[in-house]
């Protein structure tokens, strides 16, 4: 047997749920998990997925696991045929992945893209599963709340995106007071190097191509924007318990490092890998292990160099509206959320232009102002539902 193929990482297998199994994150973890031994180091309580229904049962199959919910409701009874005769039980809609996401497991992987993953990510935490955080919205538009739940539960928060994962393998927890910064690395997508009037012509061809990483359509277009770096922000400050002006973003266009500490020494400390999603993955399940992983080793004779330059937030407004919802607190984090799943699917859609997206994100949440902070599930969805329809004005009027 080779190095890395099985690793004992407990007396017996690790139980989790991974949530959004068919996605890109659903799909390295269950690679990770084969890698890491399968069957013999993980026990798979439940996959979840929503439209693709046949990778959804081959993976459920491929696994074993014992349960698969789509997040369709309608599409039940397709889940259900596909795995006739598998023994795996099946169910749909959102109301099931909350109940799957109940099940007593020692690990969730919360990759649910977008308010879909708050629900079932809530319920994981208040019952004390360690959580394998990539979904942003949880500390975006609910970090207080998501905060409470992990309080209540007891269990641990492993951040899954690389930004994250790479800050808290270099966050000394134990000399808080001495974190000056930290900075968040971006590539600066494929469109740092154009000029304002070029990035309005922008397709949405063109944003998803991203230079380093293997994403899906709506995470690469948020990438090309840095829309997504703006979550990252947010979801920095509610993960370490920091402040706004403690959150740094350089564009580092390699994506080698993939996030710094500063410290109040000088010392600067960075986690640096090639880009894998892999890696935060492994490292997230196994922690605080580090298991072998089949990802690229760095060679540094050949990369030679690593560039940084200033992110211009004159072409990536969203930088910007991150620091605004950072600072004016309240439920601007799910309004600037809201409000910016919408201009995508219209960008998307091609009913608005790339630059639009920030312009119509920055008058919704001029409009709705921070409000109180979010107490429950419900006030949340009130804010994030709001911001929306406001968004889908401001995009109505323009087409007029």
């Amino acid at each position: 047997m080779s190095i890395g193929t099985h690793v004992n990482i407990n007396t017996a297998p690790r139980s989790i749920s991974i949530f959004g199994s068919t996605g890109s994150i659903g799909c390295n973890t269950l690679d990770v998990i084969d890698h890491l031994g399968g069957r013999d180091a993980f026990s798979i309580a439940a996959i979840s997925g929503r439209g693709n229904i046949d990778l959804l049962a081959k993976q459920a199959r491929d696994c074993e696991a014992a349960l698969a919910v789509t997040a369709d409701d309608s599409r039940y009874r397709d889940l259900k045929d596909a795995l006739s005769g598998s023994g795996i039980e099946a169910a749909a809609g959102p109301s099931a992945l909350v109940e799957a996401a109940e099940r007593d497991v020692d690990c969730v992987m919360a990759g649910i893209v977008g308010m879909a993953g708050l629900a079932p990510t809530l319920a994981a935490a208040r019952r004390g599963a360690d959580i394998a955080l990539a979904n942003k919205e949880c500390l975006v538009s609910a970090g207080s709340l998501f905060h409470r739940e992990m309080d209540t539960g007891g269990g641990r928060l492993l951040p899954v995106d690389s930004e994250h994962n790479a800050i808290q393998q270099v966050f000394d927890s134990n000399q808080r007071d001495s974190v000056e910064r930290i900075i968040l690395t971006a590539s600066g997508g494929p469109f740092r190097g154009l000029s304002l009037d070029e990035m309005r012509q922008v397709t949405p061809a063109r944003a998803a191509a991203h230079p380093n990483w293997d994403m899906g359509l709506k995470i690469s277009i948020d990438s090309a924007s840095m829309f997504n770096k703006a979550l990252e922000m947010i979801e920095a400050m509610h993960l370490f318990a920091l402040r706004p002006e403690q959150i740094e973003v350089i564009i580092h266009p390699q994506s080698i490092i993939h996030s710094m500490v500063g410290y109040s020494d000088g010392s600067v400390l960075a986690q640096l890998g090639t880009p894998d999603m892999r890696t935060a993955i492994g490292y997230a399940l196994t922690y605080p292990r580090r298991p072998h992983l089949p990802v690229e080793r760095l060679n540094f004779a050949e990369l030679a160099r690593l560039d940084f330059e200033a992110p211009d937030e004159t072409r990536f407004p969203p930088l910007r509206l991150a620091r605004l919802a950072m600072e004016g607190g309240g439920q601007l984090g799910a309004i600037l959320n809201g409000a910016k799943e919408v201009v995508l699917e219209a960008f998307i859609e091609e009913r608005i232009g790339f630059l639009e997206m920030a312009e119509i994100v920055e008058t919704v949440m001029d409009r709705m102002g921070p409000g109180e902070t979010p107490t429950d599930i419900q006030s949340i969805y009130d804010a994030d539902r709001d911001a929306r329809r406001h968004a889908g004005e401001q995009i109505a009027a323009r087409a007029r």
